[in-house]
């Protein structure tokens, strides 16, 4: 698929960010074929001991991944750069983070990380280098919605799709990056890697965040955060137990809540304030409505109140049938069925179809007081 069919407009230089993966390293391929300037830069994100790391580690930023990535540029003939974005990146995604967590919410990382940093920081240091665009290896799609504007779409390999951490993006950065391998199944785009002789044809995607190369992110948490113990209560605050800190919570949990006896329990809310962990059934989980905010709309407008919409409340969750209501500077969803643990904290993403409207962090199940007095729902018929 010719990308630059779809972009006419666009200038020919673009920075490619490049994790020293297979995806990003064939998005730096396609856009090469097609006779893109392409400039490879990976960025430094943060300090790893890679003496230390497990054997399953498949984050990124070792000494490794830069080198894939140097050699890639090197068999493409392109130039290749290593821009350190430490300082931006503790301060917009682990402090972001830590906060969260702190605060009883569920961050999401990556989010944090594509619109502060893949999308913000690097596009500016793309201007620096005269290129007007930067590309990733996302598997989403950006096109153009018909009257000068653009859209984003899901990725045409839906197990690899990733559209729902890209819900933040404006227009004017959708109109200044390309996200080639979007078009493309994963089996092909390990295809053209192999076929172009990449070192990294095989490498294994990345998983779990990061900058934690364990996977526990509670022991990351327990050496950046002071322990401020708290209350295990009922859903009418009867105390069942004792807890070190409410960032070792989350909503759904079940394990680890160092109760003994009765019926299983989950965390269903966690109260910052009091730094109590409320438990209760699972029953307790489902909820039919949603409030998320501050929410980004794709478009730069919102929808209509009551427009129906599927939303997907986790990465890796199907999206439910909804109804979403624009709300100041967030929104209300109501769902056709009860969802199950319903997180503070995680991104809550509208679609239509394979077309994301936008989406924000969910605030609860309910606007506050004030906010929910503007709301004004659609009269039916």
């Amino acid at each position: 698929m010719d990308i630059m069919d779809t972009n006419p407009a666009r200038t020919n230089r673009v920075v490619v960010a490049m994790s020293g993966g297979v995806d990003s390293s064939v998005a730096a391929l396609l856009l090469h074929q097609q006779g893109y300037e392409v400039i490879g830069v990976t960025m430094k994100l943060y300090d790893i001991d890679e003496a230390d790391l497990p054997e399953y580690y498949r984050g990124c930023c070792t000494i490794d991944d830069v080198e894939d990535a140097r050699a890639v540029c090197r068999i493409l003939g392109v130039p290749h750069y290593v821009f350190n974005v430490q300082r931006e990146f503790r301060a917009f995604v682990i402090d972001y983070f830590q906060r969260e967590y702190e605060t009883g919410r569920t961050p999401h990382p990556c989010i944090a990380c594509n619109d502060k940093i893949k999308f913000s920081f690097l596009a500016q240091r793309a201007q620096l280098l005269d290129a007007s665009h930067v590309a990733t290896g996302h598997y989403a799609r950006i096109e153009p919605d018909g009257s000068d504007g653009w859209t984003l779409r899901r990725g045409f390999d839906a197990d690899k799709d990733q559209s729902y951490v890209l819900f933040g993006m404006r227009q004017d950065q959708l109109a200044a990056t390309l996200l080639p391998v979007g078009h493309y199944p994963k089996s092909e785009i390990r295809r053209l890697a192999s076929d172009a002789g990449f070192p990294n044809a095989d490498k294994p995607d990345s998983q779990d965040i990061c900058f934690i190369p364990t996977g526990d992110y509670r022991e990351f948490l327990r050496q950046r955060i002071d322990e401020k113990p708290g209350e295990i209560v009922d859903a009418t605050g009867n105390v069942l137990g004792e807890h070190d800190g409410i960032q070792y919570f989350t909503v759904g949990q079940r394990r680890g809540l160092g109760l003994s006896g009765g019926p299983p329990r989950f965390v269903i809310r966690l109260e910052p304030d009091t730094r109590r962990v409320v438990v209760g059934s699972e029953e307790n989980l489902y909820h039919d409505t949603l409030y998320a905010a501050p929410v980004s709309w794709v478009s730069g407008e919102p929808p209509s109140p009551g427009t129906e919409v599927s939303v997907k409340i986790r990465y890796k969750f199907a999206e439910a049938p909804a109804t979403v209501t624009p709300v100041g500077n967030g929104a209300l969803v109501r769902f056709n069925e009860p969802q199950r643990a319903i997180t503070p904290g995680q991104a809550a993403v509208f679609y239509q179809g394979d077309t994301v409207l936008g989406g924000g962090a969910i605030a609860g199940h309910e606007p506050q007081p004030a906010v929910a007095a503007t709301i004004r729902q659609p009269v039916n018929g």
